[in-house]
């Protein structure tokens, strides 16, 4: 997860003390959330670059930590910064929820992408649990 600069420029954190330029970590984006700037409640001008900017200069000095400390963590703080819909309470889980509501794909190669795995890891599983049950 990466969170643009008003440029479109990519931020991500993608791995210890490294927060990325339009390199993901994880390849190019295959789905995205367009937010709106106008919901940005921190004055100032050029409020949602500086926080992106100021979040990923935290993260550079972050180790990175699959589970608690990702590239999630560092767009809620970017998000928290700039008190993003007049809210400091934006965290991985929050995002990861609301990403999955709101998120568009770039196209069916994204939709695919991300779910054809999941889908044929969920059918061997299934397939195993069926051939050892009718045993």
């Amino acid at each position: 997860m990466g969170i643009c600069t008003s440029a479109g420029v990519i931020r991500d954190f993608a791995g210890p003390y490294y927060v990325s330029e339009d390199n993901m970590a994880f390849g190019k984006p295959v789905k995205y959330w367009k937010l709106d700037p106008n919901k940005v409640y921190s004055s100032g001008p050029s409020a949602w670059d500086t926080a992106v900017h100021d979040a990923s200069e935290e993260y550079k000095h972050r180790m990175h930590n699959l589970c608690c400390d990702n590239c999630h963590s560092h767009v809620a703080l970017a998000l928290n910064l700039m008190r993003y819909d007049n809210s400091t309470s934006w965290n991985m889980v929050k995002l990861c929820f609301l990403s999955l509501l709101h998120g568009k794909y770039v196209s069916i190669g994204g939709f695919v992408k991300t779910w054809l795995p999941f889908v044929l890891f969920l059918g061997v599983i299934l397939t195993v649990i069926l051939t050892l049950h009718l045993r």
